[in-house]
């Protein structure tokens, strides 16, 4: 075979793509594994990856990877970042660029080199192969740090959701448990969600642009939190709110960005 030009004989080292795939399931914040079907670490958890082609970015190689393995076909991802601890790979030297992604719980399968395909809930992630436990605890900084610049929780739920279901899926990413009645204010005077149920309709105040303030998570959630997982008491019944429970809303996206493009508002959200 003809040595193509500008190619070296020194040794170099091979790259792989990871994608840590989170689903919300109402309750649990889920992970996304594959059981490794070769070696190294045949039997064992890992997330959905493999090496990247000469032909493709890092992010078409992690998206191939992660449907030719699982079947979950995917448009985004996001990098978290390169890991190349010189041992982190036993069959040679290999870097690694890591990617989480958002994805609606679906039913997964194993394929190519994987096993078996399946998700785990976050306190339920057995031990996994190669560095992939520190991946996962710099990805979770990683989505903890982007949730409150960013509305990338509403990827994780219905295009229609109830307030409850958004608190509970912050709860999961963020590890603390907020106050129902502020989380329900503090989350509406936002602007940025509009109310679909149609019982009682009351879009005159939340469901209409209103003039925003610069705001940060702290300002926002500040009088919110509460006490970590584990020392919650349930608070009292909210006797003045105007709503049902059960009452749905929708992401207003649009109404997001041009919030973000108005130069006296940001939201880290």
């Amino acid at each position: 075979m003809e040595k193509q030009k500008y190619t070296y004989d020194y040794p170099r080292p091979a790259v792989t793509t990871d994608c840590v795939v989170f689903g919300f399931d109402g309750r649990d914040l889920k992970i996304l594994l594959i059981e490794r079907g070769i070696e190294p670490y045949k039997g064992c958890w890992a997330f959905p990856g493999g090496f990247l082609d000469m032909d493709e970015t890092a992010e078409q190689g992690a998206l191939r990877e992660l449907k030719e393995e699982t079947g979950l076909d995917l448009r985004y991802v996001k990098q978290v970042g390169a890991f190349s601890d010189v041992d982190r790979d036993p069959r040679a030297r290999v870097i690694t660029i890591a990617f989480y992604a958002l994805a609606k719980k679906s039913e997964v399968q194993g394929g190519d080199d994987a096993a078996k395909a399946q998700w785990f809930a976050l306190n339920e992630v057995p031990r996994l192969a190669f560095d992939h436990d520190y991946i996962l605890r710099k990805t979770m900084e990683k989505l903890r740090q982007d949730i409150h610049f960013e509305p990338i929780g509403f990827g994780l739920l219905d295009e229609q959701f109830t307030i409850p279901e958004l608190q509970r899926l912050y709860e999961a990413i963020l590890g603390v448990r907020f106050d129902r009645r502020n989380f329900h204010k503090k989350i509406l005077q936002t602007g940025i969600l509009d109310e679909v149920d149609d019982d009682e309709p009351d879009t005159a105040y939340y469901g209409k642009r209103r003039e925003m303030r610069s705001m940060d998570i702290g300002a926002l959630f500040g009088s919110v939190a509460s006490e970590p997982h584990g020392s919650y008491s349930t608070p009292r019944h909210d006797d003045d709110s105007r709503r049902k429970k059960g009452t749905r809303f929708a992401f207003n996206k649009k109404r997001y960005d041009e919030f973000k493009e108005d130069n006296n508002f940001r939201l880290e959200f």
